[in-house]
């Protein structure tokens, strides 16, 4: 049974502005899904029609195959922890987190619900206290129990952590990676969905990421393979610090077909190196990319190798480095900084630099999103 679907859903304000461009998502039951993008890009616009907080324009939102687009968000199964927590200040944490259940369930259940929250969160101590005798990390705890209480078929949290402190930061994700796999555990609801602009969360946390960027989905999937392989220059530019190095390239044919194939690199003008030999690429890369014309080469910094000595590797090619400013106007990041940029470059002797075949990844030169 699927946790949620999005099918082709679109939002429209009414004076325009298309902020989400048909969205196609499917989130399995019991996943921890993962919204990540620039700031604007709708991803909390996304998880509030969800939530049933904004209409949907086109399109269907499906929870556990039902559709949900005229439902009340009281009657979608779904709990929001907001990044502000919407604890009431006149309450004890106990209140707050049983206020939902008053009328609902009885006053044995509302205890052994709360109480049960209280202590998987570590915060049974703090049930007699106010939320303004309590930390932000403290307070975000509690707003999670309040959604546990409820038994939700769904979890939302819209950047639940933005206000906390680095280290609480860390901390509090610890604690809701944990409170998934309990939950999967005992067999209760634990589908999750997680807003968020930050890498480090979004790739520490999710089973899967959505990477969005102008209203439209530039990629699904795990964290590895977004960090690995891009599937257009947004994401690889993206996702990592340092970003990757990236590089529009043409594939072109030898004269011996596809065995003399190779990746010639347009190198900017902003570079202020000569590539003096072009990218040789692997047969069984070329074969696999021939369909192609063109394509942005990609390479993260760690997988670049810098030597004074010719390498007698796959991928490696002679440059010299011109360049005397500081490290920001370098265009090629390795992980030897000093071998290729600033004052303590080697002048205008040659670098040779190389990269692995398996390390290398080629994508879309530019993601494209609809405007329909």
């Amino acid at each position: 049974m699927a946790g949620i679907q999005l099918n082709s859903v679109k939002k429209v304000y009414p004076n325009g502005f298309k902020a989400l461009h048909g969205i196609d998502l499917d989130i399995k039951d019991g996943e921890f899904m993962v919204f990540v993008g620039p700031s604007g890009c709708a991803k909390s616009t996304l998880l509030r029609m969800i939530a049933g907080l904004e209409s949907v324009s086109e399109g269907q939102i499906l929870i556990h195959d039902r559709c949900v687009n005229d439902t009340m968000p009281k009657d979608r199964g779904i709990a929001m922890v907001f990044q502000n927590y919407a604890l009431y200040p006149h309450m004890t944490v106990y209140k707050n987190m049983a206020f939902g259940l008053i009328g609902k369930e009885s006053k044995a259940e509302i205890d052994r619900r709360v109480r049960d929250a209280a202590e998987k969160l570590e915060i049974t101590n703090l049930l007699q206290r106010k939320p303004g005798q309590l930390s932000g990390g403290q307070c975000q705890r509690v707003a999670v129990g309040r959604a546990i209480v409820r038994k939700p078929k769904v979890f939302l949290f819209d950047e639940p952590l933005s206000n906390l402190d680095a280290k609480l930061r860390v901390s509090m994700r610890v604690q809701l990676i944990e409170l998934h796999n309990q939950l999967k555990q005992e067999g209760a609801a634990a589908t999750m969905v997680y807003v968020t602009h930050d890498q480090v969360e979004a790739m520490t946390m999710g089973d899967r990421i959505c990477v969005l960027n102008r209203g439209a989905i530039m990629q699904v999937d795990k964290p590895i393979n977004l960090y690995h392989q891009p599937a257009n220059r947004f994401v690889a530019e993206f996702i990592g610090s340092p970003s990757m190095n990236l590089h529009d390239m043409a594939i072109t044919r030898g004269a011996q077909g596809i065995r003399g194939c190779a990746l010639v690199t347009n190198i900017p003008s902003n570079c202020r190196r000569r590539c003096k030999d072009s990218w040789k690429i692997t047969r069984a890369l070329a074969c696999a990319l021939a369909f192609a014309r063109s394509r942005c080469g990609c390479v993260r910094p760690a997988a670049v190798i810098a030597s004074r000595r010719r390498l007698s590797l796959s991928n490696a090619w002679a440059m010299k480095s011109c360049c005397t400013a500081n490290w920001p106007d370098c265009a090629l990041c390795c992980a030897w900084r000093r071998s290729l940029t600033g004052s303590h470059a080697w002048g205008n002797r040659s670098t040779w630099l190389s990269t692995c075949p398996a390390r290398t990844c080629l994508t879309k030169s530019a993601a494209k999103t609809s405007n329909n």
